[in-house]
């Protein structure tokens, strides 16, 4: 639910859809608008209705089977990583649905370097989920 307020007030409201770019005033972060139609960084971006309901299958997929991981599991920190996962790939798929394309608009930049790529927040919460599942997990195996 974060994820898609987040999107809806960024690019709708603020209207970042439009304008494409909101200074934020810093050195580090700003709003560059990118309609994802690929997989992260835009890998196997197409513009095929097809594929938008593919990778969206791929999404709700890749959520269930989280969620019997997160059922089975024990351990409250891998059941909120897990849904972090979860969370993160369902607010992705959504967008797909709604907009035929994943809405990422964070772009981090630093010291001159400008990052040709954004992302979301879902984007945040499943690399904070993996990540840390990776950690964790190991520790659930061994109690």
């Amino acid at each position: 639910m974060l994820d898609q307020l987040s999107k809806w007030f960024v690019v709708f409201h603020l209207g970042l859809q439009q304008t494409l770019y909101l200074n934020l005033n810093n050195q580090f972060i700003n709003f560059y608008m990118a309609w994802n139609k690929g997989i992260n960084f835009g890998l196997f971006e197409g513009d095929s209705t097809f594929q938008a309901y593919i990778l969206t299958a791929i999404s709700i997929t890749i959520s269930l089977v989280f969620f019997i991981w997160l059922k089975n599991s024990r351990s409250y920190t891998v059941q909120i990583l897990a849904s972090l996962v979860i969370g993160g790939a369902l607010g992705n798929a959504i967008d797909r649905v709604l907009n035929g394309a994943v809405a990422d608009f964070i772009n981090i930049t630093c010291c001159g370097f400008r990052n040709p790529y954004s992302f979301n927040l879902a984007d945040v919460f499943i690399f904070i989920g993996l990540v840390g599942l990776l950690i964790f997990s190991f520790d659930e195996k061994q109690s």
